[in-house]
């Protein structure tokens, strides 16, 4: 299987100037015609530098994508690294000399001497052109590796990827497919999840399973490669079904899917409504359900009761359950759950008060202290739950949880 390495240049990408887009993009296309990139480097405008690290991309892959430094100032370095990296010098090309001053002709400029640097190519290799700049991208063979520079302006990289690379990249991956599958969990850590799925996550393996991490959402990546589309589709459907088998409840939808809307599809299906009451999370958990289109189905409405006093008036909350157990208590979140449901009327209502930080916290209830509490018919469920990290994380945190909790009240 053919794979590939990226090659990001540019001063401005190490100092934090610019954000690598351009990496990120590539990445994704070249998954997308079955090319496994197995490597990305960011490199400074200095040509050892530049030659080192094509040295190392070359040894990495078969394909070599360089991004940046073809420009015309002194510190544009891509073109000079690259002919010391091939053992050849730079040479001056009529043609794209001609096509450069016509390009400034056209916008009636006058072309600046250092421009006259991006007609150079190192000898032995081709021009890709650029429609929407003055640089011209570099393409060449050299034992048996295919390596292609273009600019590091995104518009003009992705111009001139789509147009002149990809086609030519398209036909060196014919026979080689690569599925992707994403699993989302919620409900373990990532650590747990990789200890009950053992040997399945070693590397080398056909799926190779991956696994990322975000605000407690664990993304299991299956990823099969193949000769066509529709052997790796069965491979990865088996290792869908296998992961499904370990994990159970823990896996809640497949690709992008989020919670909310997950849970939104599941009370539309049982013909089922909600409320929320939000005390620390400050309507977040709201948001993440309205952010769903359709919402107007399942969700009612949601009170923020943000203080002691609102908790009473608007949700009825007594006045001596906060005075003897505190707000942020189990028996205060069940009272607000209680609370949302019978002024809403739904079937499903969350309570959620809780100590996001950074002050507030007491030797009893730390920072990250939170109470969810979910209301139906069946009853009430009241769980605490101390979450890490900062004041956002903790409150987003708290609203994913509630909505998981609903997901499994509706699943079982």
């Amino acid at each position: 299987m053919r794979k590939a390495s990226i090659v990001s240049i540019g001063n401005e990408i190490l100092t934090g100037q610019t954000v690598d887009t351009n990496a990120a993009y590539l990445c994704e296309r070249l998954f997308s015609i079955g090319i496994p990139v197995v490597s990305c480097y960011t490199v400074g405008d200095e040509i050892e530098r530049i030659v080192r690290t094509l040295n190392s991309a070359s040894d990495d892959a078969e394909i070599v994508l360089v991004t940046g430094g073809l420009g015309p100032t002194d510190d544009d370095l891509t073109r000079q690294g690259f002919a010391q990296f091939l053992g050849s010098e730079l040479q001056l090309q009529d043609e794209l000399l001609q096509k450069m001053q016509r390009f400034f002709g056209r916008r009636n400029l006058q072309m600046s001497e250092k421009n006259k640097i991006q007609a150079y190519l190192p000898v032995g290799t081709k021009a890709i052109a650029n429609e929407l700049g003055t640089a011209p991208g570099i393409m060449t063979e050299f034992s048996e590796k295919l390596i292609f520079a273009m600019p590091g302006v995104p518009s003009e990289m992705k111009a001139m990827f789509e147009k002149s690379v990809l086609p030519k990249l398209k036909n060196i991956a014919a026979g080689q497919v690569i599925v992707l599958r994403k699993l989302r969990c919620f409900g373990a850590g990532e650590s747990n999840i990789a200890q009950m799925l053992g040997n399945l996550m070693h590397r080398g393996r056909n799926p190779l399973i991956n696994c990322t991490a975000s605000s407690g959402i664990i993304t299991l990546h299956i990823i099969a490669s193949a000769a066509n589309n529709d052997k790796a589709q069965k491979m990865v459907e088996k290792e869908e079904k296998m992961l499904r088998e370990h994990l159970g409840d823990l896996v809640f939808g497949v690709d992008e899917q989020t919670l909310a809307e997950v849970v939104g599809r599941k009370l539309v299906r049982e013909k089922k409504t909600i409320a929320t009451a939000e005390s620390c999370t400050g309507g977040i958990l709201a948001r993440l359900l309205t952010d769903i289109p359709g919402a107007s189905e399942y969700f009612t409405q949601g009170w923020v009761t943000y203080s002691n006093a609102a908790k009473i008036s608007e949700l009825g909350v007594q006045a001596e359950l906060i005075d003897e157990y505190g707000a942020v208590s189990e028996t205060v979140a069940c009272a607000m759950a209680c609370g949302a449901r019978k002024k809403a009327g739904t079937d499903f209502a969350i309570g959620i008060t809780g100590i996001a930080g950074p002050t507030g916290a007491t030797e009893h209830k730390p920072v990250g202290l939170v109470y969810i509490c979910v209301e139906s018919d069946s009853g009430s469920e009241t769980k605490r739950f101390v979450f890490p990290q900062d004041r956002d994380s903790i409150r987003f945190r708290a609203a994913k949880t509630a909505l998981n909790m609903v997901r499994l009240k509706l699943q079982n």
